[in-house]
């Protein structure tokens, strides 16, 4: 069941917001670039919870990883414009940059692979540009999924990202995606040190 919100100008709620990042729509749901949201689902699944009231352009849920109360998003704004949803959310629960985790699709790992960092920047990703743009940081942890590059360089990237997983591909990422709600755990209990450790690629 879904908490009531605490009203913003009290201490926040939640301590820390998890968001995957993806596109709206039954046309995205598989592809590669809605790994970050497939990544959610899973977390759902886990946990027993439900991302599904619509409020900052989002669809958030909340639930507890370990002794921690976390807000869970899926950005309903299209990937382009994912900072929007996590700015007004993260600004209105008092949430630090820091304690923002970030989950999505990178092209230079092999699906399957995973790679956790502490922060950086966006690496040609525009759903992490627009992240980056509206806190005004790079601070914040990021969980990158694997999903493999390009076949070939004139490739058209947005085709790339858009189409489904091959099927010889869908084992890699379900492992992935059980990797990082696991490594979730760590980061949230203060040990990103540990997650890079025992799941980076």
């Amino acid at each position: 069941m879904f908490n009531k919100f605490k009203k913003a100008g009290g201490d926040s709620t939640y301590e820390y917001l998890i968001v995957g990042l993806g596109n709206p729509g039954t046309k995205y749901e598989t592809t590669r670039h809605n790994a970050g949201f497939l990544c959610v689902t899973r977390l759902e699944d886990t946990l027993g919870f439900k991302a599904k009231k619509l409020k900052f352009h989002a669809l958030i849920g909340d639930t507890k990883i370990g002794n921690h109360k976390v807000l869970v998003m899926k950005p309903q704004t299209m990937m382009n414009n994912s900072g929007t949803a996590v700015k007004e959310c993260a600004s209105f629960y008092k949430i630090p940059v820091e304690n923002i985790i970030v989950i999505f699709d990178d092209i230079s790992l092999e699906p399957g692979k995973l790679r956790i960092k502490r922060k950086g920047s966006a690496g040609g990703h525009n759903g992490i540009k627009s992240i980056i743009a509206h806190l005004g940081s790079e601070n914040f942890p990021r969980i990158k999924l694997g999903v493999g590059k390009k076949p070939h360089p004139e490739y058209d990237l947005a085709d790339w990202v858009l189409a489904n997983f091959p099927k010889k591909d869908i084992p890699l990422m379900r492992e992935a995606i059980d990797n990082a709600c696991e490594a979730l755990r760590y980061i949230v209990d203060g040990n990103i040190d540990g997650a890079m450790s025992d799941f980076n690629s």
